[in-house]
Formats: C-alpha cells, sequence, structure tokens
C-alpha cells in the first residue's frame, strides 16, 4: 500500500468568510460591529465552526457534473460510501484541524465535515473543504455528533437529483450559508 500524501492544513493568519456567510444580527453576533469584523479578519486566525470564518473556498469534486449526477451523487446503492476517506486517516486530520483552529472542545462532540458535501460534489480529501465543526446548542456531551446542517444537505440533495435545483445552485447555497440554502433554493 502506498502512503497517502501528506495533507496540508490552514495556516493561522488573516482569513475571511465566506461572501454573505450571514447578515445582520447574526453576522453581529459572530464578529461584533463592522468596523470589529474587518479588525478581525484582519487579524485573528479562524475558529472551528464559526460560519463567519470558516474559509470561502468551495471546493468541489470535479468527478461531480450536472451531466453525470445519475452516475454520482444520485446514483442508486450510494455515492460517498464509495469516495469517503476512512475513518483511520480522517481522525487524525481532525485533531489537527482542530488544533490549527484552536478548537478546545470534545472531538468526539464536533464533526470533521465538509463545507460542500460529499452528497453535493464537495471534494472529499480537500483540507480547505474540511473544518471541526462544533456541536449546536443544546448538544448533550458524549452524544455522538448532533448537526442541523446534516438535514439541510439531505433535503438539497434530494432537490438536486430530481432536478429541482442545479448543482451549482446546490452547492453556491451551501457554501455561502448553509442555514438559508432552502429559503434561497425554494424549497422552505
Amino acid at each position: 500500500m502506498g502512503k497517502r500524501p501528506r495533507t496540508r492544513l490552514p495556516q493561522a493568519g488573516p482569513t475571511r468568510g465566506p461572501a454573505g456567510c450571514l447578515s445582520g444580527r447574526a453576522r453581529r453576533r459572530c464578529t461584533g460591529s463592522s468596523s470589529n469584523r474587518r479588525r478581525a479578519a484582519a487579524t485573528t486566525a479562524p475558529k472551528a465552526g464559526n460560519r463567519c470564518r470558516t474559509r470561502s473556498a468551495r471546493h468541489i469534486s470535479p468527478a461531480v457534473t450536472q451531466a453525470d449526477l445519475q452516475q454520482t451523487i444520485c446514483r442508486k446503492g450510494g455515492y460517498t460510501k464509495t469516495i469517503r476517506p476512512p475513518a483511520s486517516i480522517t481522525e487524525r486530520e481532525k485533531r489537527l484541524n482542530a488544533a490549527s483552529y484552536g478548537y478546545t472542545g470534545r472531538l468526539g462532540n464536533a464533526e470533521y465535515d465538509h463545507l460542500i458535501s460529499l452528497e453535493l460534489g464537495g471534494d472529499p480529501n480537500d483540507p480547505r473543504n474540511l473544518w471541526v465543526e462544533e456541536p449546536d446548542p443544546g448538544h448533550r456531551t458524549h452524544g455522538g455528533v448532533n448537526n442541523k446542517k446534516d438535514p439541510v444537505e439531505a433535503q438539497v440533495h434530494a432537490a438536486v437529483c430530481s432536478g429541482k435545483v442545479t448543482l451549482a445552485a446546490a452547492q453556491k447555497a451551501i457554501a455561502t450559508d448553509w442555514t438559508t440554502a432552502l429559503h434561497k433554493l425554494g424549497l422552505s
């Protein structure tokens, strides 16, 4: 067996969140006033799970296109299990990624998540598409992963596979702000 290429993790330093990641009051909760946002974007490292500071990269798999949906993400029998890296690799990457973001919470409660999910054609191995996502508020310790993003991704995936939404529109909506994706795509 060959060695897997070493994964490059994000470096601490100036980063910006996705354009339009949040708006109004929700954006201020993440970063404070507009002047604080500019200062924070220029001086702080990203925080794990903070939508305002998640890398804005839209890293999609070149193997998934609108023309081949039925052979990839929409095929019977599943697609993601055939491309998902094994836990023996992702657990180490998750620990390193959490450390690079300064995440100190319990890793068993956090998810090593793809900004653009595999079921929507996200790149499975690009570290710029991966981040440690904190558990949602109200999550019980030792309760496993609790993530409100997953059902949104599943609903958007179903809409892409049924032809209600294009793949590109779905990827953009999820990468921009998954909390508003259903509304932006006309699915709520």
